[in-house]
């Protein structure tokens, strides 16, 4: 054998109580496991090295089912922020937005709207145009050796828009939802596990439900899952997830709710109305599962806030509507009086919209300010301080949005479909904390101290059900013949050092990280190992 665990905690995933065993490792997959007392004859696996794990919890690597990595893990090898938390797989091509498919056109509107996310993509060779295109560029990354962390990707609706249709508040015509019908079928055929949308996003936001629905039955055809970050998490919530809820089933389609939150006052203590909704749909066999992260505030950028129809012509139109004084005033009271729909229908509180990073280093007094802080300082009104920045950082501004509810954060979690992500924006001067803690801050925060999940519960939120949900037969289990990807942890001292103060600090208690059986992290520190690789979705039997 490679490699034997010896005497580790097993927290094989599954949800049942752990158990105490030694785990061998052979040619990048789990090749035996000897639990302790094992009937008599039944030796000790040997290896070439030996691991004492003693006082260590044995899992399945973390699953990130709503990561932002899609440049982060071009740009840097070592992408500790995931590696140190022991995620050996993230799910790319979020919210609708992302770099494939593209012709040169929308590559560059792309970039430039999602600069907040995953920065303007500089010293990147764009080389790629389609979905097949960009996971081969994954897997010859660093010199033909690879990435930090396995990846998966979701076809992204908004992109796939911008492609057919361009930045248009209209319906698509016949010809137009025919192309994009392709290129949904396209991504699938090379290797995406899904689709996602952006419904506060433009120009993803601009399809009417019949577009989605025509989309998401190409989907289905190809056994992947539609993803929606969707029309509201605030005024009409509710309505939003029944929304997405009923299109999927009308659509034969799987559904997977990303970063299920309910926020703003609006919905403060109605957790339980979202997950009685679900509980039905379930019942009546629909095929749902959902992601959330363990914090309240939410994080995106400062133009998302604006109504849809600023957005309509692109990133630049956007701008030019700005800088018209009218055209600014229309803005402001939609954002304040009547609550745009960027805002998810709520009318803007500026106290709860703190500046998390900016494009322009020339701007960074205002990084952990709110904008009413802002404002403050400048002896001027929010929106004159939000408007200037928007136009000066030419809409690259990103934002932490406070406006969750910590019971409602507990109760999603403990739901039979919930599964761990991040949602983590690695860009900024002042990152939510989320991109570097998620993972330890469940095992931690809301198991150790809280014990809102037991142990054994939260792993496999983390582990199997995301990898179930991928259609992973492999991954997902400590089970033989299961590949190597596993994390070793400290159940008494896991914990995010990463806090809304210093947002990168790496997390305490994750001394191990393997992928297909190669040490990515051990003893506390990131190896030079690029085991990761493009996952391409598993055929539908």
């Amino acid at each position: 054998m490679d490699l034997v665990i010896r005497d580790a905690e097993v927290v094989d995933g599954s949800g049942r109580p752990s158990y105490r065993a030694d785990v061998a490792l052979d040619g990048g997959r789990i090749a035996a496991i000897v639990k302790e007392g094992a009937a008599a004859g039944c030796q000790r696996p040997t290896a070439r090295r030996v691991l004492d794990a003693d006082g260590l919890a044995l899992s399945p690597g973390f699953i990130d089912m709503h990561a932002h990595s899609d440049l982060a893990l071009l740009r840097d090898p070592d992408h500790s922020a995931k590696a140190a938390q022991g995620v050996t797989l993230e799910v790319l091509g979020q919210d609708g937005l992302s770099y494939a498919p593209v012709d040169d056109r929308t590559l560059a509107e792309v970039r430039r709207a999602i600069t907040g996310w995953n920065g303007d993509g500089s010293g990147i060779d764009f080389d790629w145009r389609t979905v097949g295109e960009y996971l081969d560029r994954l897997d010859r990354a660093h010199g033909g050796q690879g990435i930090a962390v396995n990846a998966a990707y979701l076809v992204p609706q908004g992109t796939v828009r911008m492609h057919a249709v361009g930045w248009e508040d209209r319906e698509a015509t016949p010809e137009e939802l025919d192309r994009m019908r392709r290129l949904v079928a396209e991504g699938m055929e090379q290797g995406a596990v899904g689709m996602s949308s952006g419904l506060t996003y433009t120009p993803g936001m601009y399809a009417a439900d019949a577009e989605l629905t025509e989309l998401c039955k190409v989907v289905a055809r190809y056994g992947g899952y539609y993803c929606p970050h969707h029309r509201s998490y605030g005024a009409g919530a509710l309505q939003a997830y029944e929304e997405m809820v009923t299109l999927t089933r009308e659509a034969g389609c799987a559904l997977h709710l990303a970063h299920a939150t309910m926020n703003f006052g609006v919905n403060k203590g109605k957790a339980p109305d979202l997950l009685a909704l679900l509980d039905r749909a379930l019942d009546e066999g629909a095929d749902i599962s959902l992601d959330t992260y363990p914090y309240t505030p939410g994080c995106t950028t400062l133009v998302a806030m604006l109504p849809s129809w600023v957005g309509e012509g692109g990133p630049e139109a956007v701008l030019a509507r700005l800088r018209d004084d009218a055209t600014a005033e229309r803005v402001r009271h939609d954002l304040e009086v009547v609550g745009s729909d960027g805002c998810h229908g709520v009318p803007i509180e500026w106290d709860t919209i703190e500046v998390s990073g900016v494009s322009d280093p020339g701007l960074a007094s205002h990084v952990g300010k709110t904008i009413a802080a802002s404002a403050r300082e400048r002896g001027e009104a929010p929106w004159v301080t939000a408007r200037r920045l928007l136009i000066d950082d030419r809409l690259g501004s990103t934002i932490l949005q406070h406006v969750g509810h910590e019971e409602n954060v507990r109760t999603i979690m403990r739901h039979r479909v919930h599964t761990g992500g991040s949602d983590g924006i690695l860009q900024g001067f002042k990152p939510h904390p989320r991109a570097y803690g998620t993972f330890p801050h469940y095992l931690g925060r809301y198991v150790r101290e809280l014990g809102v999940l037991s142990l054994e519960e939260c792993v496999a939120h983390l582990t199997s059900r995301p990898a179930a949900r991928l259609r992973l037969p492999d991954r997902g289990l400590v089970r033989e013949g299961h590949r190597a990807d596993l994390v070793l942890f400290d159940p008494a001292t896991v914990a995010a050092g990463s806090t809304f103060d210093a947002p990168r600090t790496l997390p305490a208690g994750i001394p191990h990280v393997l992928i297909d059986g190669r040490f990515v992290i051990e003893d506390g520190k990131r190896t030079d190992a690029l085991a990761g690789r493009a996952i391409r979705r598993t055929p539908t039997p």
